[in-house]
């Protein structure tokens, strides 16, 4: 049964001063956490299950120490999930060690300048995840990667992805040898481009754009030319559009 303490406490954590002070963040469903669990499984700090799910999964939480593990009822579950419908577990996982330095040359990078949306940002992970693209480097105020939503948008990739958050501009301008593009509405079209080596990939705010500061700093304007009246692309829609270009089409074996 779960304690007040407990619940108060699982409750904090979908605030980010609270996950940053206790270095822990929720994973909830339980695709995310049998994600965890087989590849992660050092970082569960607690997880909780209902006993339908914990009986179907007895193999996979045998590798838990028992402290870790809680069956809960669904009132209880409903309690400290953020869903409106609980997915039968609910994990309390430790952060991955953030990167303090990237080196992007030979590398295609990329940069996310404001994007604040949390649904955004984890497609954004997803999509770097699905290209190759082992760093993501964000403005500060980017969303956080721990937030739910994000966690959720991404589908595991935060989990593969490193995001380091940074001073954009101070970022390119120690990386100065590496080309910036800028996704803007007004560049060199993406089908005209050549396909880079490295490169510093900047995608902007959701309605603003690219900050001036970091604009001015790109080497080139690029765009995804427009055939009918929408007025811009969702900007992870545009990340995943422009990489599907830069990253070369090599098939896995």
């Amino acid at each position: 049964m779960l304690g007040k303490m407990q619940v108060k406490y699982i409750q904090s954590l979908y605030q980010k001063k609270f996950r940053d002070e206790h270095g822990v963040f929720i994973a909830e469903g339980p695709k995310l956490l049998h994600e965890i669990l087989i590849h992660h499984p050092h970082l569960i700090d607690k997880v909780y299950v209902l006993q339908d799910w914990a009986g179907r999964h007895k193999e996979l939480l045998s590798s838990l120490d028992k402290d870790k593990l809680a069956v809960i009822t669904e009132p209880e579950l409903k309690k400290i999930s953020s869903l409106s419908t609980p997915n039968e577990a609910l994990a309390v996982v430790r952060k991955k060690e953030a990167p303090s330095a990237v080196q992007p040359l030979g590398k295609i990078s990329l940069l996310l300048d404001g994007i604040r949306d949390p649904g955004n940002m984890g497609t954004m992970l997803r999509i770097a995840d699905w290209f190759g693209i082992a760093c993501v480097i964000c403005s500060k105020d980017c969303a956080d990667v721990y937030n739910p939503k994000v966690i959720q948008a991404s589908m595991g990739s935060f989990l593969r992805v490193d995001v380091m958050y940074a001073d954009l501009t101070q970022f390119i301008l120690q990386h100065r040898d590496v080309p910036v593009f800028a996704a803007t509405l007004d560049g060199e079209s993406i089908y005209e481009l050549k396909q880079p080596e490295e490169v510093l990939l900047v995608i902007g705010n959701e309605s603003k754009g690219i900050r001036d500061e970091v604009l001015q700093l790109a080497s080139k304007k690029i765009t995804i030319p427009a055939r009918g009246g929408a007025e811009s692309l969702n900007a992870a829609v545009a990340a995943g559009i422009i990489l599907s270009h830069m990253v070369p089409h090599t098939v896995k074996t």
